[in-house]
């Protein structure tokens, strides 16, 4: 019969400093990798929301391919890629960047597995900017660079910011291609798998408890942030 934890099960286990550092570990790497989309995704999908040129669909399919493939096959796929056995695993030892095994292997994962969501949200954004209001933006002689900044990225803002809880919430959740790139540091799926395995179901609740605490306090603020905050009437001057 399963029970719910009980409160000193839960006070206890986020008194355990692997249960602390898992969580933390979590929710740190995940909110680096969203931040690594944000950098890198924004542009693509801007370009992706106002152009067609040729082999679009195949971007666009890449793009969206680490949401469809199985998530082992994810941490396979990039371990065949920069794993130390490989040229560019070996290229990334030399500059002493290690991904099996380390926190910047997690967040590289995270990246691939987040990225897609962000970079959809986003161009769904740009799409709903009308194409006119950068055209007189230009002809008052904002340049290109200008007009984006100023015109269509104040305007696609709350898609970013949605983008953003999304990667978040697709890198928290994320336990498959983790576990084959980086089982330790442990971030929070993994230690509550290693637990669930170990000792049950009794030992591992409490833990997920707490993550879906956190995680949902995050998104709630989160959240708060894409209603209160960047609102697309306004543009700056």
């Amino acid at each position: 019969m399963v029970t719910a934890p009980s409160g000193e099960a839960i006070v206890a286990a986020i008194q355990e400093p692997a249960v602390y550092r898992a969580i933390w570990l979590s929710v740190y790497t995940a909110g680096i990798a969203a931040l690594v989309a944000v950098f890198f995704g924004t542009p693509l999908a801007y370009v992706l929301a106002r152009y067609s040129f040729t082999g679009k669909r195949i971007v666009e399919a890449i793009i969206d391919l680490p949401i469809v493939i199985p998530h082992p096959v994810i941490g396979i796929a990039i371990l065949g890629i920069a794993g130390r056995n490989y040229w560019l695993g070996r290229i990334l030892l030399n500059m002493g960047i290690r991904l099996m095994g380390s926190v910047t292997g997690i967040i590289v994962v995270l990246v691939f597995v987040g990225t897609p969501l962000y970079i959809n949200s986003v161009k769904n954004g740009f799409e709903s900017v009308s194409p006119r209001l950068e055209s007189v933006a230009r002809t008052l002689g904002a340049g290109a660079r200008s007009t984006f900044f100023r015109v269509s990225l104040p305007l696609a803002s709350r898609s970013m910011v949605v983008g953003y809880v999304m990667a978040v919430a697709r890198s928290i959740s994320e336990f498959g291609a983790v576990v084959v790139v980086a089982y330790h540091p442990m971030i929070a799926p993994v230690l509550i798998y290693e637990r669930y395995e170990a000792y049950g179901l009794d030992y591992s609740q409490p833990v997920a408890f707490w993550l879906i605490l956190v995680s949902l306090t995050l998104f709630l603020l989160l959240r708060m942030l894409a209603h209160r905050g960047w609102n697309p009437g306004e543009v700056n001057a």
